[in-house]
């Protein structure tokens, strides 16, 4: 059984930096993908980022390219999401996903983040 235990999150201004991080324990395969997602208020949920547990092939949703980073650890089997210059907009619930691809069998409990203008 994989679980998911994230990290992080909070009040930040906007401008500032968050630094997510999603534990997962359990059975880890290389082929798996390792993806983050959020939800903002009345809106559908997205994809926001996405990287192999093996090798260095990443995904990022436009409105993040080049404020946000993912990446892992597979030491720790941990995934991170590093966000800087955030915005209100990216204000949602976050969550980490795990699998082998869409549909992801495996999920964060979520984690607010709310920027503030």
């Amino acid at each position: 059984q994989v679980q998911l235990v994230e990290f992080g999150g909070g009040l930040v201004r906007a401008g500032g930096s968050l630094r997510l991080s999603c534990a997962v324990s359990g059975r880890t395969l290389p082929n798996y993908v390792a993806a983050w997602f959020r939800q903002a208020p009345g809106k559908e949920r997205e994809s926001v980022a996405s990287i192999r547990w093996a090798g260095s092939t990443t995904y990022y949703v436009d409105t993040v390219k080049g404020r946000f980073t993912i990446s892992r650890d597979n030491d720790k089997n941990t995934m991170y999401l590093q966000m800087n210059s955030l915005k209100p907009e990216d204000t949602a619930v976050y969550y980490c996903a795990y699998g082998l691809g869409h549909p992801y069998p495996y999920w964060g409990q979520g984690t607010q983040v709310t920027v503030t203008s």
